[in-house]
């Protein structure tokens, strides 16, 4: 049975949508059911997907497309050798995810990552900071808004 057959069947009202291009499966999520999916994905011996190959964000604000952000997770099974990516819309104004860190250890520093250059914030973060930029930088450069010729505050050495 395909991926998302199986995931569609198991969270039908969860599941905002899907696709499957040339073998590019695909699958929309709430928000809220992030846990519960992914817990479900790692486990059920039928999807076994043991490894978080990616975890990053995509910002749509000059496409105008609504809500603004999607966290992005790119999944892959190695016992069974399939692969899903599952997509999270994030609303500007509560840019806040569900960390998955308790599930695949790997994603605190992807969430970190996304946390640093997109400033969505992940719930229940072992230790969300900056991990690229020091901690006084002012905004997140990944931002389509993000003004290119800001200056930062120089941070020097202590004295």
């Amino acid at each position: 049975m395909p991926v998302l057959e199986i995931l569609t069947k198991q969270f039908p009202e969860k599941i905002i949508e899907t696709h499957d291009f040339r073998g590019d499966e695909t699958a929309l999520i709430q928000k809220d059911a992030l846990l519960l999916i992914m817990k479900f994905l790692k486990t059920d011996i039928r999807l076994d997907f043991n490894m978080l190959m990616d975890l990053t964000a995509v910002d749509y604000l000059w496409m105008g497309k609504k809500p603004r952000f999607e966290v992005v997770y790119h999944l892959y099974s190695l016992a069974l050798k399939h692969r899903l990516r599952i997509k999270v819309p994030i609303e500007q104004k509560d840019a806040l995810v569900d960390s998955i860190v308790s599930l695949w250890p790997a994603a605190n520093w992807y969430e970190r990552e996304v946390w640093d250059m997109f400033g969505i914030r992940f719930q229940n973060h072992p230790d969300l900071k900056r991990i690229l930029l020091y901690e006084g930088f002012d905004g997140h450069p990944l931002r389509k808004d993000y003004p290119i010729n800001k200056r930062q505050p120089l941070i020097g050495p202590k004295n």
